[in-house]
């Protein structure tokens, strides 16, 4: 069995590396996300600003919902999108502009732009083919 071909048969012709890799994201997302998050917000002391507790509220929900991405990780290729989507842009917006002035290092912002680098990974495993042809397309699969 070669894991870089495409699997007609179980996978909708996406290689079975992508499946593999979808599997290992939605499985860390859930672990880590959830834990994070839920420690975070039952630790919390004190009224809540509002955009921290949407923030912590999303990435809960986030990590709750990966769970479906370890049994059928096609069918949750949008979360996969917005992963992608928010941790380039926060790049873009937030880390690029610091580390151009060289205020990155030692900045609130250090830490997540060293967790954020990694979307290079969902970005590998996504199967985009497959997800323009059925999401954005619209057609069915073979």
């Amino acid at each position: 069995m070669n894991i870089f071909k495409r699997d007609y048969e179980h996978y909708e012709g996406v290689a079975r590396i992508n499946i593999y890799g979808l599997r290992l994201l939605f499985a860390l997302m859930f672990v880590f996300l959830s834990y994070d998050s839920w420690i975070h917000i039952l630790h919390h002391k004190g009224p809540w600003e509002v955009t921290d507790a949407v923030a912590w509220c999303v990435w809960l929900a986030y990590g709750a919902v990966s769970w479906i991405g370890i049994i059928r990780p096609l069918k949750m290729l949008p979360v996969v999108l917005l992963e992608i989507v928010y941790k380039t842009a926060w790049l873009f917006v937030v880390a690029y502009p610091l580390w151009k002035k060289n205020e990155l290092a030692g900045s609130d912002a250090e830490y997540t732009a060293t967790v954020f680098i990694f979307v290079i990974l969902p970005a590998i495993f996504m199967p985009w083919r497959y997800f323009f042809r059925t999401a954005v397309l619209g057609k069915k699969t073979a």
